[in-house]
């Protein structure tokens, strides 16, 4: 799953390529599972039965699915039914890691270091996509900002990478071949420069972390590094391959066309060091991007403190988000906080405060217990605390909990760090528990591969019926009697992905801006109206289906979307228009049926 995850794509855009993660990790899991328990099955029936453990983390995150379970009767239906499947899966990877990175209750070496293996070599695949994107503009996974590798965001793939560098040094110290090190060096570094070509500045700065942290931790347990009994010159050899490897490859301009465009002909090393200095830049501040975000987290803390209790309900943060912005605003800045500790509180309420403080509470504990007894094994779970580290560093910028790779890789961190201690609760494994938990994994495959079907389904018809739109609006004859043939099959497209799936609002709504392009009010309407039934509280689409409305003649409708919106954000600018509109316009008029007549829609 680890070598997989982040070294597989889509080579088109009709599946995001996080929804392919998310089944590559679900169907893993669920295979993991068949395996255990099938095993665990075997040898109960000879009498032979295992024993299972438990931990304090896997509580958390049972309470967290818990949680979203019985949100869905009060809040987002939808959108708690996916987070509960998400802290399954998690519990369920964390679960399992457990019962296999543990033998005689201590760290079992051999299957963490399979582990650390797969991970470092998915992420040297990821790497290497990523590169030949930034060297030599290579397209063939669909993704937006570049270089992404197989995650369609450089961010995600820059959040993932940055926490697989503490398992590559873990590998380093496991290996006694001299040619192994040195080649396992030299990929470490690439790896780095694959993560400075991203430009994310909180992986960067994650980076920095390691880079201070990690060379102490490897000095304070040298003695049980593998590898031990080196000369200094075989030490300063795997010094000047790191730092060579880095400058070399880090002093490679790019030759992507989008990046050019954007950054200028720069290298990875020039683009690393520009993004982490303009942290200091007053305009980021001010219009740039922490701009946004700091908008995103002030709203989210209007949030939490107006639902400190119960939260807003699990994954419905997007939904409410619109009711806390700043006065005036009436365009989302996102689907997500972009900070996920502040998301979790806003969505979860005191449960999230629980999970939140009790697990730093344990994190804090281990690095204590690390630093004041200097333990024998103490090295990996040292390293592994540097991942959780990083992992929480990067979960403070952007939404890496969201993602399937970094979210996996996380509960398996968990995993090796919680089998790493001595005090785990155990408990027999009856056989017929065992064919119970089966039956349970038999039923959960057979809803897996329905959904993912009808994910790759709906995404893939509303992806290319929204291509379609895009391309009949930009051709600039867009009521040419050409295109009535592509506009069906693009309205039967629609109309099908929206039965599969109401409640995804991230391409109908391009789709519906595009048909006003050529005047056709009616199905940009229902397209709107499909969105708003899901997220009732968004400005400007309720500012849109005003609009629709008073051209087609229907005024108390449009007022009645007026004043929802007005409740909403009453000194949004388009707000303000249409109240304007609606006062210069007649009481009755006819409807407007004329397809080159449409008033410009704001925040189209």
């Amino acid at each position: 799953m680890l070598l997989l995850l982040p070294a597989v794509g889509v080579p088109n855009e009709e599946l995001l390529q996080d929804s392919l993660k998310s089944m590559i990790a679900i169907f893993c899991t669920l295979a993991a599972g068949f395996a255990f328990f099938w095993r665990a099955y075997q040898d109960g029936i000879r009498g032979n039965p295992p024993r299972i453990r438990w931990h304090g983390i896997q509580f958390l995150l049972l309470g967290l699915m818990l949680y979203a379970l019985s949100s869905m009767v009060w809040s987002h239906t939808y959108l708690g039914g996916v987070e509960a499947v998400r802290w399954a899966v998690w519990g369920g990877v964390f679960f399992l890691g457990l019962q296999v990175f543990t033998r005689n209750n201590r760290p079992h070496y051999s299957a963490i270091n399979g582990l650390a293996w797969c991970i470092h070599g998915g992420a040297v695949l990821a790497s290497l996509w990523a590169a030949l994107q930034f060297w030599m503009d290579w397209h063939f996974f669909a993704q937006g900002p570049n270089p992404a590798s197989t995650f369609v965001n450089r961010n995600f793939f820059a959040e993932f990478l940055v926490c697989t560098l503490p398992y590559s040094v873990f590998l380093l110290t496991r290996l006694a071949d001299k040619t192994s090190v040195f080649l396992l060096t030299f990929s470490l570094a690439f790896n780095t420069v694959a993560l400075m070509m991203t430009g994310t500045r909180s992986a960067l700065i994650a980076l920095m972390g390691l880079l201070v942290v990690i060379p102490w931790i490897g000095w304070r347990y040298r003695q049980h590094w593998v590898s031990r009994g080196w000369t200094i010159k075989h030490r300063a050899g795997l010094i000047l391959v790191l730092v060579t490897t880095v400058l070399l490859l880090g002093n490679l301009p790019t030759h992507n066309r989008t990046l050019i465009a954007e950054i200028g002909n720069t290298t990875a090393l020039e683009r690393a060091v520009a993004r982490t200095t303009s942290i200091a830049r007053s305009e980021e501040f001010e219009t740039g991007s922490f701009s946004i975000r700091a908008k995103m987290w002030q709203a989210t803390g209007r949030m939490i403190a107006d639902n400190p209790v119960t939260g807003v309900g699990a994954g419905a943060w997007e939904v409410h988000i619109p009711r806390y912005q700043e006065a005036g605003a009436e365009l989302e800045p996102d689907y997500y906080a972009h900070n996920e500790p502040l998301q979790l509180l806003a969505e979860y309420g005191i449960v999230g405060w629980i999970f939140l403080l009790l697990l730093l509470a344990y994190l804090l504990r281990t690095g204590w217990h690390l630093l004041r007894y200097s333990p024998r094994d103490g090295l990996l779970p040292s390293l592994v605390l540097c991942s959780l580290f990083a992992f929480l560093l990067v979960s403070n910028a952007g939404f890496p909990w969201r993602m399937a790779s970094s979210g996996v890789l996380f509960a398996l961190s968990l995993a090796v760090l919680a089998a790493s201690e001595r005090t785990k609760w155990e408990r027999e494994l009856k056989p017929r528990t065992s064919i119970t938990v089966l039956c349970g994994l038999a039923v959960s495959t057979g809803l897996a591969l329905h959904g993912s079907q009808q994910t790759i389904e709906c995404e893939s018809k509303l992806m290319r019926a929204t291509q379609i739109a895009l391309t009949i609006r930009a051709s600039g004859d867009p009521n040419n009697p050409y295109w009535d043939n592509d506009k069906a099959i693009m309205l039967q497209w629609l109309h099908e992905g929206v039965a599969i799936n109401p409640h995804y609002r991230k391409l109908t709504p391009i789709a519906a801006d595009a048909m006003i392009g050529w005047g056709d009010w009616g199905n940009a309407t229902w397209i709107w109206h499909s969105v708003l039934q899901s997220r009732p509280y968004i400005v400007v689409l309720l500012v849109n289906v005003a609009h629709s409305e008073l051209h087609q003649g229907h005024r108390e409708a449009a007022e009645s979307y007026l004043r929802r919106a007005q409740q909403i954000q009453p000194t949004a600018r388009s707000v303000i228009q249409l109240q304007q509109m609606l006062e210069a316009t007649p009481k009755t008029i006819p409807a407007n049926r004329s397809k080159n007549q449409n008033p410009a829609l704001s925040g189209e």
